[in-house]
C-alpha cells in the first residue's frame, strides 16, 4: 500500500527514484546545488514494525563529510523512532526536505567546486576541426546502382554529367558574346 502512495505522490518528480519494490533513493536539493544529497531507503522483510535501513553510500554524496552523513543518519533515525510501526519512507523524504539547510550547514561549498574540476568529462581536448566526419552510409541498391555508372575503376564514364556541361558552356558562351 505504501508502495502505490509513494508512486502516486512521486510520479514525474526527477529527485525520486525506485530502485526495486523495497528500496528508494531521493535527491534533496537540486542536482546543481553544493549542498545537496541522496538518502537511499530500504524496506526489511519486518518493515513498518521494524526501521527501514537508511543509507547515504550513493555516489552522489562523495563530496559530503563524513560526520554530516552520520548527522544526517542521526537525525533520520530519530524521527524513524517517532514513526516506527506506520508507513514512514515519505515522512523521512519530506523530513530531510524541510531540513536540509539544517543538515548542511556545516559543510563546506567549496569542497564540491574543487572536487568536480577535476572529473573528467570522457570528451577529447580535439578541435572541432580535427574530428574525424562520418562517411555517408549507402543501402544496398544505392552501392549497386553507384557500381553500375561507374567503371571497373571506379570511375564514371565519360559524358555522365553531360547536362551540368552544357550549363556551364551555355552560361561561358554567353559572357562571350558580350
Amino acid at each position: 500500500m505504501e508502495l502505490e502512495a509513494l508512486r502516486s505522490i512521486y510520479e514525474g518528480d526527477l529527485c525520486f527514484r525506485e530502485l526495486s519494490p523495497v528500496s528508494f533513493q531521493y535527491r534533496i536539493g537540486e542536482s546543481g546545488d553544493p549542498k545537496a544529497f541522496l538518502i537511499e531507503v530500504s524496506w526489511p522483510e519486518t518493515y513498518p514494525q521494524t526501521a527501514p535501513v537508511i543509507s547515504m553510500d550513493a555516489f552522489f554524496n562523495n563530496t559530503i563529510s563524513s560526520a554530516i552523513k552520520q548527522s544526517i543518519l542521526d537525525k533520520l533515525m530519530v524521527e524513524v523512532e517517532a514513526n516506527l510501526g506506520t508507513a514512514m519512507t515519505y515522512t523521512l523524504f519530506e523530513y530531510a526536505k524541510d531540513n536540509k539547510e539544517v543538515f548542511m550547514e556545516n559543510q563546506p561549498v567549496n569542497t564540491v567546486t574543487s572536487v568536480s574540476n577535476n572529473i573528467p568529462t570522457g570528451t577529447p581536448d580535439v578541435p572541432p576541426s580535427k574530428k574525424k566526419e562520418k562517411k555517408e552510409q549507402l543501402s544496398k541498391s544505392q552501392k549497386r546502382k553507384l557500381a553500375d555508372k561507374t567503371d571497373n575503376k571506379g570511375e564514371l564514364p565519360r559524358g555522365w554529367n553531360w547536362v551540368d556541361v552544357i550549363k556551364h558552356l551555355s552560361k561561358t558562351g554567353s559572357k562571350d558574346d558580350e
